[in-house]
C-alpha cells in the first residue's frame, strides 16, 4: 500500500500568513498528501512555574499560530489538492479546528492526556497519534481510549522524540511491534532527515503514513537543530518512493510493452542463432 506523506510545519511559519501559505504550496509541489500545523497557547502548554522561570519557554509565544489563519490555510489546501490538518494542544483547540481539519494529529507529548484523546475521538474525524517516548502499555491504553470514544480506526506513528534523531536510534522494527500489539495501522514520524530511514520504514516495515518536519528556506524557528527537511530534499525522496511502487507491476510474468520489439531477436530454438528465422528471411528479402 502506498504511504501517505504529511508535512509538519510546526513553528516554522513565523506567524506570517504568506509564509504559512507558502508552506502549503511547497508541500503540494513536493508531493505531500497533507500538511499539518500546530495550534497551541503557551499558557496552556507549559505549567506556570515553568513559564515564570524560563524565558526560553516564554519566548515560544512567538511561535503560536493565530486562530484566524485556520480558514485561510484550509482554503489554500483545498485549492492545491492536499488535506489540511493541525495538532491541538489545548482542549478548546479541538472545537476551533473541527470545521477545518481533515484529521486530528495528537503529538507524542500529549499521548497520556486522555481528555484530549477523548475530545478528538468524539468529533468522528480520523485521529493520528505519535508514540514517541511511550511504552507499549501506554500506547495500548491510548488506543483503547480513542476507540471507546468513537475513533474506530486510529493511526499510530512510531516516533523517536529526539530533535534530531540519530538514525541508529530510529528503532524501525517497533513499527511491527506496535502493529501486532494494537491491530492499528502504523506509520513513522521522522526526525532523522535520512532518506534511507524513510525508505526502510516503508519498504521493510510497511509504514502506512510518513510524517516529517519541513522548512521552506532554513530560516524557520525550528530548522537549526537539524530535524527539518527542505522541500527539494523531501520532494526527491517522495518521488523516488512513489517510483518504486509504480515499479511493482501486477506480478503477471509476461512480456511488457517495452520488451515486445526485442522478442523476435531472441535465439531461434532450431539453431541457437539470433534472430528468429522469419526475421532473417525478412533481411534476405
Amino acid at each position: 500500500m502506498k504511504p501517505i506523506f504529511i508535512s509538519e510545519v510546526s513553528s516554522n511559519h513565523h506567524r506570517d500568513i504568506e509564509r504559512s501559505l507558502a508552506f502549503i504550496d511547497a508541500s503540494a509541489k513536493a508531493g505531500c498528501d497533507a500538511v499539518k500545523f500546530q495550534l497551541f497557547k503557551i499558557d496552556q502548554l507549559f505549567a506556570p512555574e515553568i513559564l515564570s522561570k524560563s524565558e526560553k519557554h516564554r519566548k515560544r509565544k512567538e511561535w503560536e499560530l493565530p486562530v484566524e489563519f485556520l480558514p485561510i490555510l484550509a482554503k489554500r489546501c483545498e485549492e492545491v489538492g492536499i488535506q489540511f490538518s493541525c495538532t491541538p494542544f489545548y482542549l478548546d483547540a479541538v472545537k476551533e479546528l473541527e470545521p477545518y481539519v481533515a484529521f486530528y494529529k495528537i503529538a507524542s507529548y500529549e499521548l497520556l492526556w486522555d481528555d484530549l484523546l477523548i475530545a478528538c475521538a468524539k468529533t468522528g474525524k480520523q485521529v493520528i497519534i505519535s508514540t514517541g517516548m511511550a511504552t507499549l502499555d501506554e500506547i495500548k491504553h491510548a488506543v483503547e481510549v480513542l476507540k471507546a470514544n468513537g475513533a474506530n480506526d486510529p493511526v499510530l506513528l512510531h516516533c523517536t522524540s529526539a530533535y534530531p534523531t540519530p538514525y541508529q536510534e530510529a528503532n524501525l522494527a517497533a513499527i511491527e511491534t506496535i502493529r501486532n500489539a494494537t491491530g492499528c495501522s502504523v506509520g513513522w514520524s521522522d526526525h532523522t532527515v535520512e532518506p534511507a530511514v524513510l525508505n526502510r520504514a516503508i519498504n521493510k516495515w510497511g509504514a502506512s503514513v510518513i510524517e516529517f518536519h519541513i522548512d521552506l528556506d532554513g530560516k524557520g524557528a525550528e530548522f537549526e537543530p537539524g530535524h527539518c527537511w527542505l522541500p527539494d530534499q523531501i520532494g526527491a525522496v517522495i518521488n523516488d518512493i512513489r517510483k518504486g511502487f509504480e515499479a511493482d507491476g501486477d506480478g503477471v510474468k509476461e512480456p511488457v510493452p517495452s520488451e515486445l520489439p526485442d522478442r523476435p531477436w531472441r535465439a531461434d530454438p532450431s539453431d541457437g542463432l539470433r534472430p528468429f528465422k522469419y526475421m532473417r528471411n525478412e533481411w534476405n528479402g
